[in-house]
């Protein structure tokens, strides 16, 4: 479907001007700042950016897990179905999380509880949110590990997750975020420590399960390269910002902030000719500032060649279109040449 065409209906999760705070070594710290997007039903949307930038920190406060104390979400909403996640309460979030809306965790070793079978962990969430018998949730434990492509899931079901590999870890995980049908699938960096091959496997099955559950999937990562793989639409993210939002094609294409494109500048191509002399990646200098000295005026300018005193000042967000919008001062400066043109 064209994004164009898509009627209100459609969105199925709206986040308003979301922040979140910490309190570190007696400073508040800002450490997500004004995050805004939506998302349609059967759409992927990919969160990009460096480690440290608040991708998963953005997940964390859409499931309103952020720690407390330290963390706090100073302000925002999370809108999914027209029930706003940041007013309900303990009880009903609880609810919500692993039924309307649930993760993929970065680590299955660490996300998965090393004492318990792979069994028991998915049928304890079917149980939570179904109301199932104990035999009814482990049919429906042994049917999601089928859909996930285990092989043996029978046997499957008895075994810990140490006896798996990091695939089938990684698929386990992805069964009992989808035990329930979510309407909201937040996939953190899914891929992470899995060879190409199975980085492809799961690919494709997040795919497959959302073309036949019209799942919203929320792909968080550092590699352009998955999010051209799976997503229709980028937000780059930096120190805790929205910098740039576009269709995957506008931003891959015609990427109009600095930060977004030396990320895209940093993706290696592939080498056709052995014997070519190829030229070192660019880098980006610098690093992803110290959120714990505080930011003043855009967070990419020390690291930004085309800097200039106005990035003193934070940039507002300019509108470039439909769900196109770039955070950066350069924008500015590109309407007023075009007006005197």
């Amino acid at each position: 479907m064209n994004n164009n065409t898509r009627n209100p209906e459609d969105t199925v999760l709206i986040v308003e001007n979301l922040c979140v705070d910490f309190y570190v070594k007696g400073k508040l710290v800002h450490i997500l700042s004004d995050i805004s997007f939506t998302l349609d039903r059967g759409e992927t949307l990919g969160i990009i950016g460096e480690s440290g930038c608040g991708k998963s920190m953005t997940a964390l406060a859409l499931m309103r897990m952020v720690p407390s104390p330290p963390g706090m979400i100073r302000a925002g909403r999370v809108v999914l179905n027209g029930e706003d996640l940041v007013k309900v309460s303990e009880k009903r979030i609880r609810d919500v999380r692993g039924s309307k809306i649930s993760m993929i965790f970065q680590e299955p070793m660490t996300s998965l509880n090393p004492v318990y079978t792979v069994g028991n962990q998915i049928a304890e969430t079917i149980r939570r949110h179904n109301n199932s018998s104990r035999s009814q949730a482990f049919e429906e434990a042994m049917d999601l590990l089928r859909m996930v492509q285990i092989p043996a899931p029978e046997r499957r079901l008895r075994e810990y997750p140490h006896q798996l590999s990091g695939g089938m870890r990684q698929r386990v995980m992805i069964a009992i975020a989808l035990a329930c049908e979510p309407d909201v699938l937040i996939a953190d960096e899914p891929t992470t420590a899995l060879d190409v091959t199975v980085q492809a496997q799961i690919f494709d099955l997040l795919k497959e399960i959302q073309d036949i559950r019209g799942t919203c999937i929320i792909l968080i990562t550092h590699d352009f390269g998955a999010v051209a793989e799976m997503a229709d639409r980028v937000i780059v993210m930096y120190a805790g910002h929205k910098i740039e939002e576009g269709k995957l094609d506008e931003v891959s294409s015609g990427a109009r902030h600095p930060y977004t494109q030396g990320l895209l500048r940093c993706m290696p191509e592939i080498q056709t000719d052995p014997k070519e002399n190829r030229e070192p990646l660019p880098e980006i200098p610098g690093t992803v500032p110290d959120l714990l000295r505080g930011l003043e005026g855009c967070p990419f300018a020390p690291r930004c060649s085309f800097a200039m005193p106005k990035c003193q000042q934070l940039p507002d967000y300019f509108d470039l279109g439909y769900k196109r919008s770039v955070k950066c001062w350069l924008i500015q400066e590109d309407v007023k040449v075009k007006k005197q043109a």
